[in-house]
């Protein structure tokens, strides 16, 4: 069980011991070997690599074929897994008491952008003293996500003047005022209608 080279320690579970792993005999005198043979496919394994300072690392093989089949899944983006965090388990919506709940799955998208690589916050030394929500955001590159919501805001963001990120979470929302060349006519009511 133990290996004096490395230090190591190996417990077993389940059916073998030490020496019965090993196809020993036990202390009864049987062997062991055909039911640690049919344990073994569902036992967790354990590899070595040895480490840049010779020490050796512990992994188990699995876990690699395990995130090659997790890559076949389809990837959500953070605002549908905030979306999911926010449905109800038993009734199975959402709950749109929450008046919140717009601002942060626009922010989900800047954040997604960020993620991605296509936006990033300007790169100004001066801008540095003011809050995140403050700084101005600027697109970086203009390659299409194959997101609709996410190409649809960088599209937005390419086409107008860079603002900060507050101000584009509160455009996307529908909860800030338009910028002056986008403004449309309003009616009677005060309602302002979008094309």
């Amino acid at each position: 069980m133990s290996s004096a080279a490395g230090g190591l320690t190996r417990r077993r579970g389940g059916g073998g011991g030490g020496a019965a792993a090993e196809g020993g005999e036990t202390s009864n005198g049987a062997s062991r070997t055909n039911s640690t043979s049919n344990f073994k496919d569902s036992a967790p394994e354990t590899s070595y690599e040895s480490g840049e300072n010779g020490h050796k690392i512990a992994f188990d093989p699995r876990d690699i074929s395990e995130s090659a089949e997790r890559s076949k899944q389809p990837k959500l983006t953070l605002m549908e897994e905030v979306l999911l965090l926010g449905l109800k388990d038993k009734q199975g919506y959402l709950s749109f008491w929450n008046d919140n709940i717009s601002y942060a799955l626009r922010g989900c998208i800047v954040i997604e952008l960020a993620f991605r690589g296509r936006i990033s916050m300007q790169k100004d030394a001066s801008r540095r003293r003011f809050p995140l929500a403050d700084r101005v955001i600027e697109v970086i590159d203009e390659t299409l996500t194959g997101e609709v919501l996410l190409d649809e805001a960088l599209k937005m963001m390419k086409q107008s003047e860079k603002m900060s990120v507050s101000s584009w979470i509160d455009l996307m929302s529908g909860n800030a005022p338009l910028p002056p060349w986008e403004q449309a006519p309003r009616c009677p009511l005060g309602h302002r209608t979008r094309s």
